[in-house]
């Protein structure tokens, strides 16, 4: 707007001047933050009102409000862009050079770094070397070598954590070397950001944004190179997965080439390879793959995760099929790691060529395990992720939240029990021998939780120490029934006793979220509890604690512990016009004696006995012993408190 137009805008009456109408135009051409005190200040130079300059000052903060949320999106929506073409890439056949040149320059971009730059691990060499470079200018920076532990890499490689330092030569947090600071220095370096590149619980390279100026990173930078080092693992660990793929093909091949002067063995040999290779493009399974070979060796062929451990180890450790009284057994291992064995039942007799093609087929095996564990915990990152939004409540845009529960088959408009679950084994020293058998058995607890979400469309993620779940709630079921579901599967899953103590049932998540706060607080006081009261290993809801369930429950609810203790009661009295409630009343008040209820009541001591007869047949036997006896009076007197408030 030119100042002629704005000051005629100014001069206007005052019920025809609109103040917002110069921010609308500051705002339609995207002007500068300092642009927008301009008009302030010709109104107070032209002498305005008060009260104009007052409508000014209130648009000109609504102008910069509405400013900085567009730059926010626009940001956002680049950063998503991006993510979403280096996704793209990964899909297309594109060499993994190429895809993770492309994360680092994106990445320095979006960043507006000076540089960024990859390092990979060297498992040989036990260290991590340069792989890509974006914005360097110095030769031995990018020749470095960074050991375990050495630099802020090798310390971002041993912790597997996010480092930032906004002055690398002044920060003393990691280990400095002569080499690695002779190659930061030559850059120019003074603000470096490192975030680890993660396969499963594996650290197999670093991402790096620097700039050569002190600098500050924001929380949602850092999260954004995480989400460039998550898609460049991807790149590797797909890069990785064909090239063992291309490579198990190849063997089925040479094994062809073998068999060539047999006609009926070449013909096996080429329907097992067509099989297996149409199996691997397709995704198919580990059962799939048995079934094939079943037909082309005409036996019965299985995969097994559990196979006579001595024929299995002798397999893995020879690498060939091995026969076992009747069967031939091939270890199906990958990386040291043994995954089961492929059971070829009924053939003593094998000759070499079928033998191989056995042994092939387990190497398949293999790889498809591999592929669909490296699925399984993508899933199960992703899930976790949603669940550690929701307790944190880092994300409240119902929408955005829907979307990303959507994509994982859950409804965050269902209602839902969230789920504290622990072992029951007491944690060890850090130092103690069992320390890695205490991680790996929450491991295990964190794996069998997120198989579990995933078949009940629910979430999980690893939390304090434990595992949580946010579980749909089925009609019919209660927050306890699922609670002690929930305990016993994890529990047969891991072979170890799980304590799992549940929130009440809530509602609404998306538009609310800190409601799985709440919840998840409930669920742990729950958890603490049963271990406390020695039912490790069970499964409980705030509601099954009686009274003590109003300490735990998150929202005391107060009429549910009433209607569950006395509710039977209440419900007689007014359906038959009784005064059972009253009389059980005076009865406590009377220190629990007939003789002095019914001179409390004016009755005789026969109708207070028949009253009371009629209270333990709707509350049970046990109505007098000393714990029920307690709950009633309690919940007796929060009736009585309930009744007389105020409406």
């Amino acid at each position: 707007m030119s100042r002629d137009h704005l000051k005629g805008a100014m001069a206007a009456p005052g019920p025809t001047y609109d103040a917002d109408a110069p921010f609308l135009e500051l705002l339609a051409r995207g002007a500068a933050a300092e642009a927008y005190d301009r008009p302030v200040l010709l109104a107070r130079a032209e002498g305005g009102s008060g009260e104009r300059i007052a409508a000014l000052e209130h648009a000109k903060l609504l102008a910069l409000r509405v400013r900085s949320e567009l730059e926010g999106r626009r940001r956002r929506e680049a950063e998503l862009s991006a993510l979403f073409e280096t996704a793209h890439d990964l899909a297309g056949p594109r060499d993994v050079d190429a895809v993770l040149q492309a994360i680092v320059q994106r990445a320095r971009s979006l960043l507006g770094t000076d540089i960024a730059y990859l390092s990979l691990h060297d498992p040989a060499r036990g260290d991590t070397y340069m792989r890509v470079t974006e914005g360097s200018v110095a030769a031995r920076f990018q020749q470095l070598r960074l050991g375990m532990g050495e630099g802020l890499g090798g310390l971002v490689a041993q912790t597997a954590r996010p480092y930032v330092t906004d002055d690398y030569f002044r920060d003393h947090r990691f280990r400095h070397t002569t080499t690695i600071d002779a190659g930061v220095r030559d850059e120019g370096l003074v603000a470096i950001l490192g975030v680890p590149l993660m396969l499963g619980p594996h650290v197999i390279g670093v991402l790096f944004a620097a700039d050569r100026r002190a600098r500050v990173f924001e929380r949602e930078q850092i999260a954004l190179l995480g989400s460039f080092a998550a898609l460049a693992a991807a790149a590797i660990d797909t890069a990785n997965l064909l090239t063992e793929t291309r490579s198990a093909l190849a063997g089925l091949e040479r094994a062809n080439e073998i068999i060539q002067d047999r006609s009926a063995v070449i013909e096996r040999a080429s329907d097992v390879h067509d099989r297996l290779a149409e199996l691997v493009l397709r995704g198919g399974g580990v059962h799939d793959v048995a079934a094939a070979v079943s037909q082309v060796l005409d036996g019965t062929v299985e995969f097994l995760e559990s196979a006579p451990a001595a024929a299995v180890e002798t397999s893995r450790a020879e690498g060939h099929a091995v026969r076992h009284q009747q069967d031939w057994i091939a270890a199906v291992a990958a990386g040291g790691e043994l995954l089961g064995a492929l059971v070829l039942r009924g053939h003593p007799g094998l000759d070499p060529v079928d033998q191989r093609t056995l042994e092939r087929a387990a190497m398949v095996t293999s790889l498809l395990l591999l592929a669909r564990r490296s699925a399984a915990e993508a899933e199960q990152r992703v899930r976790g992720e949603l669940l550690d939004d929701l307790i944190e409540a880092r994300d409240r845009d119902p929408r955005l939240l829907r979307e990303r529960a959507a994509r994982l088959h859950a409804d965050l408009d269902a209602t839902h029990v969230v789920l504290a679950a622990r072992l029951d084994a007491a944690a060890p020293d850090a130092d103690a021998p069992d320390a890695d058998q205490e991680a790996a058995a929450r491991r295990r607890l964190w794996s069998a939780a997120s198989h579990l979400a995933a078949t009940r469309h629910g979430l999980a993620a690893a939390r304090d120490g434990g595992t949580v779940l946010l579980l749909p709630l089925q009609p019919g079921d209660t927050a306890t029934e699922l609670a002690r579901s929930t305990a016993l599967h994890l529990g047969t899953a891991v072979h170890e006793a799980v304590t799992v103590g549940a929130s009440a049932p809530v509602r609404g998540l998306a538009a609310e979220p800190d409601k799985v706060v709440a919840a998840y607080a409930e669920g742990r006081r729950c958890l603490d509890a049963l271990r406390l009261l020695g039912r490790s290993g069970d499964g409980a809801a705030a509601e099954d604690f009686g009274f003590l369930g109003l300490l735990l429950a998150g929202d005391r609810d107060v009429s549910g512990f009433v209607d569950r203790t006395i509710g039977r009661v209440a419900a007689y009295d007014e359906r038959r016009g009784t005064d059972l409630l009253r009389t059980l009343d005076a009865y406590f008040t009377s220190g629990m004696s007939p003789a002095r209820t019914k001179d409390e009541l004016h009755v005789h001591v026969n109708t207070v006995a028949q009253r009371l007869e009629r209270v333990g047949r709707l509350l049970g036997d046990d109505w007098q012993s000393p714990a029920r006896a307690l709950e009633i009076q309690l919940a007796l007197r929060l009736r009585r408190l309930a009744t007389a408030a105020p409406h």
